[in-house]
Formats: structure tokens, sequence, C-alpha cells
């Protein structure tokens, strides 16, 4: 092998050999006698969020009475039989949302900050820059307890490059979670292609014949790599095999995250079908997001998730339920109390999704006996409050979940002005991630 031969990547290495290794996604999961010991003292906790676009028809959104014996607005209507596993917040504000000295851009600006707590670098080019969001944060911290760190879903359109708001890039717009102020964590628009990383391609019985088959070449394909590496380093001198130790680094790896990945047993079952991809009516499309997200945290795929239910701005057409005009042109002509009736409509047929994902999250049990909702933090909302206004303060949020007996649900509770990321601060800590900041964040909020 000559000197330059040697100077290769690890990857190219590889590729010499004659073989390409395709590890399955779930390699990061721990060995299943770790999780047994972990789940036989507690249940999970799960924390997800989901964003809706263009602020809310306000008269219609907050509730009446107080803290404790209150009475839902009509957009709240369909949360009634969950009033006790919900908490109504008003009070919350992201400032970094605000144009400050950057002008037009509402949308973009209150979606980038939504999650994160930070402002955007006003760019349409690819020096985007906003701050690591709070689900990523807990991702990195924890996300190797199960198979997938984090999951990322979108019931709209995938943009991350090019100008979408008034000059901030559509990276900004269309991405809810960021691992890095510059690394938007682009979500998954087709259910087909979540489910398929979720569960594997086909029927029920053909995803775990496949996945059977795929650990089986695997481990055929790192016996292989195992030998032709040892052939190889038999042909050198002294010197240039300790040069050739480095590629048997990744060899190593490979094998300790093959054993790691077999020690998690089969892939989580699931009897539904495959979905066909992305469908035309877009209740379904929700419905269907909401479906994948309840399997994730049922089989404890992953315990942090996002929902992108429509990208801030949109400006959707709801004739299902007799809008026939554009949600963000609605939303500036609130004025006509015809039109803010519609927003108020669209507002009620969005938390009717939610609802149902709540309900079926509150009747499944989870491995304490509890239901998967009493293990859970979910944030709705978004960071527009009056989509007419561009306002960003008494942002409309949702927090539902008892979070495994650390929240205080069944309450409509009105704080003092202070940043959403005192609420962040506060999910986390639950997690038993020690930080006393995040975004912009004055503190934590309690109680919750």
């Amino acid at each position: 092998m000559t000197q330059s031969a040697l100077g290769l990547s690890r990857r190219n290495f590889l590729r010499g050999l004659g073989v390409g290794v395709a590890l399955p996604g779930m390699l990061s999961a721990l060995p299943r006698a770790v999780r047994a010991a972990e789940t036989a003292k507690a249940a999970p906790l799960r924390m997800a969020f989901m964003s809706v676009p263009n602020g809310v028809q306000q008269d219609h959104w907050w509730p009446t009475g107080d803290e404790r014996d209150f009475t839902f607005n009509t957009t709240m209507h369909s949360l009634t039989p969950l009033k006790s596993h919900v908490q109504v917040i008003g009070g919350l504000k992201h400032e970094n949302a605000t144009a400050g000295r950057d002008g037009a851009g509402d949308h973009a600006r209150a979606s980038a900050t939504f999650l994160t707590g930070q402002r955007a670098r006003k760019t349409a080019g690819k020096d985007i820059h906003v701050g690591v969001s709070v689900d990523q944060l807990a991702a990195q911290k924890l996300g190797r307890r199960t198979r997938f760190p984090s999951l990322e879903l979108s019931c709209d359109a995938i943009r991350n490059s090019g100008s979408c708001d008034s000059g901030y890039a559509c990276a900004y717009q269309y991405n809810l979670a960021w691992s890095s102020p510059t690394t938007p964590v682009t979500p998954e628009a087709n259910p087909r292609l979540a489910f398929e990383r979720l569960f594997g391609a086909g029927s029920p019985e053909e995803r775990r014949k496949n996945y059977a088959l795929r650990q089986e070449t695997e481990r055929s394909v790192l016996d292989f790599i195992l030998e032709e590496a040892g052939d190889v380093q038999r042909q050198l001198n002294p010197g240039d095999r300790r040069k050739l130790d480095e590629y048997f680094t990744v060899v190593r790896e490979l094998e300790q995250r093959l054993k790691a990945s077999e020690a998690t047993g089969d892939l989580p079952k699931s009897d539904r079908e495959t979905p066909s991809g992305i469908p035309a009516d877009f209740s379904e499309h929700m419905a269907l997001m909401y479906d994948l997200l309840f399997l994730a945290f049922q089989t404890d795929s992953t315990r942090f998730g996002t929902i992108l239910l429509a990208y801030d701005g949109s400006n959707r057409v709801f004739p299902q339920i007799g809008v026939p005009e554009g949600h963000h042109y609605l939303t500036h002509n609130q004025r006509k109390e015809e039109l803010a009736e519609k927003v108020a409509r669209i507002d009620a047929y969005y938390m009717e999704q939610f609802a149902s994902f709540l309900t079926r999250m509150s009747v499944a049990q989870d491995v304490d006996g509890q239901s998967l909702l009493d293990n859970s933090m979910i944030v709705y909302g978004g960071a527009i409050a009056d989509g007419n206004k561009h306002s960003h303060d008494n942002l409309p949020v949702i927090l539902a979940g008892s979070g495994g007996g650390r929240l205080q649900p069944g309450r409509y509770l009105q704080v003092p002005e202070q940043p959403m990321a005192n609420l962040f601060v506060s999910l986390l800590n639950r997690l038993e991630i020690a930080t006393d900041r995040f975004g912009d964040s004055t503190g934590r909020l309690e109680p919750v």
C-alpha cells in the first residue's frame, strides 16, 4: 500500500475494501438490560412541541374564570374532556421575535425564536444564526437513551434555502428544531418516510423479516471488513502498520454500535400499515403526524419531538370547515367580525387535532401504569399572539401532561409578563437537566 493510500479517509478506505456499510438508524440505543433497569424505577419522561401559525383570534382563545375554576372559550372547546390534563398559560412573551432594528419579517422571526428564545440573524443567505432549540438541548443531553434522539415532523413543505419573509432565510420559517445556532434539523413531511424510519418498510411481517435480514447482512459485512483489513495489515511494514491502526478505529466503533443495536432486540412492533405518502387531505396529514409521534412515544423510540403544523405566515385555505379565504389574509382583516370568526374557526380546527392526540395519549398505559400523557410535557402554541398586530407578548401557550407528577395541570395560569424561555428552563429542570438559563430567560417559570 502506498503512502497516499494510507492518507485516505476512513470512509474511502472501507470503500477500497469493496464494501459499503449502511447501519440502521437505531444504533445509538442503550442495551436492553440498561433500559429495563431504567424503566423499572420510573417511566420515561417525554417532551414535545406543536407550532401553529399566524397567532390566534384573541377574543375566542382565552378561558374565563380563575386558576382552577375556569371555562374554555370556543377555540379550546374540544379540550373540555381533557381539562384536568392541561394548563393554559398567559403572560409569556418572545421579545426576540419583535422587529427591533430588523424591520419586517415577523413570521420568520417568530418561527426561529419559538423554541430557541433567541433572535435570528436577518439574512437570506447561508449565514443563518439563531440558537439551539429546547428540544434539541434535551436530545443532546438525554437522547442516547432511545433509538432516536428526537423526532421532527412537519405538515408543510420543506424549504431550507432562499428568502421567504422580508429578507429572512426560508430555513427560519420552515424549521422548529435547531441542533446548533447555524444548523436546523429538517423535519420529515412525508408520513410514509417517517413511519419507515421508525418501523421499517412494508407490511408488519415484512418489516420484521427485513430487519432481521439487515442485521445479518451487517454482521457479514463487518466480518468481511475485519478479514480484509487483517490481510492488508500483514502486507505492511511496522511503520505503515502503525499508520493503518487509525483505520481500525472505525471498524471497532462499528462493531460496538452493531452490538448495541442487536442488544435492543427486534424493531418495535406496530400493526399499522405503512402510510402511502403525503395525503391530499390536510386533516389526514395532521392526524398521521400526530399518530407517528404517539407511536414513537409509545414504543420509546424517542422521548423528544416537534410537529410544525404549518409554517408561520401560511395562507392555507380551509374549505373543509367553510373557510375558503387564506389564513394569513384573514388574520390581517380581523376588524371585520365575520372574518375574525373564521380565524377562530381555523384555530378551533387545529385544536381539535391536538385534542385527539392528547386523548390518545391519555388512554394509553405507560410502563408504570400511568398514561403516556401523565408522563409527558406537551407544549402547543406559537411565537405570535395576535396575527393582526403581529404581537409577541401574552402568547397562546398550552402545556399538557403531568410531567411524571412534576407538573400541576388543570389550571388557567396567568403569570406576570416574562420570557417564554422561562417555561423552557422549568421543563428542562423537570427532565433533570441542570440549568438556570436558556435563550433570553430570566429565571424559571413557577409554578407549572
